[in-house]
């Protein structure tokens, strides 16, 4: 019973890291392109309580037409966690 607790509870918190990543890229498609830059991390902190540091680094190619980004979400509930969420916009 207490690995299926554990289970379902990192379940909770990988959905919240999953979607305050999808929040940051939603935001990036939608600024401006000279905006769209490498940001320092940010804490947030989910409905489980569990707090979450946000980090985004923006890759521009060589003709300036497309930047990769790359989001990334660590967390620790007892153990240290993360997972990276990467991304091409275009100009």
């Amino acid at each position: 019973m207490a690995t299926t607790t554990q289970n379902n509870s990192f379940g909770s918190h990988m959905t919240e890291a999953a979607t305050f990543a999808q929040d940051k890229l939603e935001e990036l498609r939608v600024a401006p392109w000279a905006s769209v830059v490498t940001g320092a991390p940010t804490q947030v902190t989910g409905s489980t309580g569990i707090g979450y540091t946000r980090s985004w680094n923006v890759v521009t190619n060589a003709d300036g037409t497309l930047r990769t980004v790359t989001i990334t979400i660590n967390w620790n509930d007892r153990v240290d966690h993360s997972i990276q969420l990467r991304s091409a916009i275009a100009q």
